[in-house]
């Protein structure tokens, strides 16, 4: 079977890999340098060429790079990036200058999806929705087969899908987007401001971060949650809520067949995703008359968006 590289650039580091059917052979790794473009473009070309260098002899069909941004349909140019030194960046003819591969541009969140389709939790289904739970809110369509990425090829931003009139501002400048209270930083957020309010309730989230509410980190909130605080448990119990009725809404638009979670907060596990399942099933629309779709915590972890940007180059390849 045919090799791709997969590079997957995000704020901090380009993780990179050597694939072969959803397996990772190789992999390289770089510090992100976010503040300099021509030093991002000369670290992805490092870390290809490295990962060549790693494949034995055999060919490489290609490199897929996935990023944390807008992507046009064509698969060349970063539009916008909001963690990185990018506006309508020409990124795919930058590294194709200086690496003897075809190149292909890809939305880190689609990317992901794209590898949980093909190699992950959703690897049985021709129908998909991936939401990634982190900072914000990501996710990835796939729909009869085929990654969705609309007419601009930026389709797929569910996080800013408006789930509240006049909420919250939202770093896309909209106000009430889901991800401001569906996402890492909310619960981030609910679990800072209940240590500021002085309750007895958030004692052991205050001893998690030393008392200094601007300390405390998701990981956290989690590992408190864990070890059975009932105020961590609580606040992760609600940010499920808030992704099983958006989900719902994204159900009744798509009609998957499963719905992965994913993402850094996916790993408070059942604590998060039960609630999650139970929110969605309220809230379905022609529920108890329709099969509902399956939830499902995503399977490749960090791997996904190297996986799928290496898969996405090999299924999307010219076959002549």
């Amino acid at each position: 079977m045919s090799l791709a590289i997969g590079v997957d650039i995000g704020g901090t580091k380009i993780a990179g890999a050597l694939v072969r059917d959803g397996e990772i052979l190789q992999r390289a790794r770089v510090e992100t340098p976010a503040e300099d473009v021509g030093a991002i473009v000369e670290a992805v070309t490092t870390v290809i060429q490295d990962l060549q260098g790693k494949a034995g002899g055999e060919d490489v069909v290609g490199a897929g790079i996935a990023c944390a941004g807008l992507v046009d349909a064509a698969g060349e140019t970063i539009l916008f990036a909001p963690n990185l030194a990018w506006r309508d960046e020409p990124l795919k003819a930058k590294v194709a200058a200086q690496v003897d591969l075809p190149i292909r541009l890809e939305n880190d969140a689609n990317a992901a999806a794209w590898g949980e389709f093909r190699h992950g939790a959703a690897r049985d289904h021709d129908d998909m929705t991936l939401i990634t739970v982190g900072t914000g809110i990501g996710g990835g369509i796939v729909n009869d087969g085929t990654l969705l990425r609309g007419a601009a090829g930026v389709g797929a931003e569910i996080g800013h899908m408006r789930v509240v009139r006049d909420g919250l501002r939202c770093g896309c400048g909209n106000r009430g987007c889901w991800e401001q209270y569906g996402s890492g930083s909310a619960l981030v957020r609910e679990a800072r401001d209940l240590i500021r309010s002085g309750t007895p309730h958030a004692a052991r989230l205050s001893g998690a971060c030393g008392g200094d509410p601007d300390a405390l980190e998701g990981a956290d909130v989690t590992k408190v949650a864990e070890e059975g605080d009932p105020a961590a448990a609580e606040l992760i119990h609600e940010l499920g809520v808030w992704i099983g009725e958006g989900a719902a809404s994204l159900a009744a638009i798509l009609d998957p067949a499963a719905i992965v979670i994913g993402g850094g907060v996916s790993a408070a596990g059942d604590l998060l995703l039960e609630p999650a399942r139970r929110a969605f099933h309220r809230n379905l629309t022609g529920r108890g008359y329709r099969p509902w779709p399956e939830m499902v915590m995503a399977s490749l972890g960090n791997d996904a968006g190297v996986i799928g940007a290496a898969s996405i180059m090999l299924d999307e390849r010219p076959t002549s």
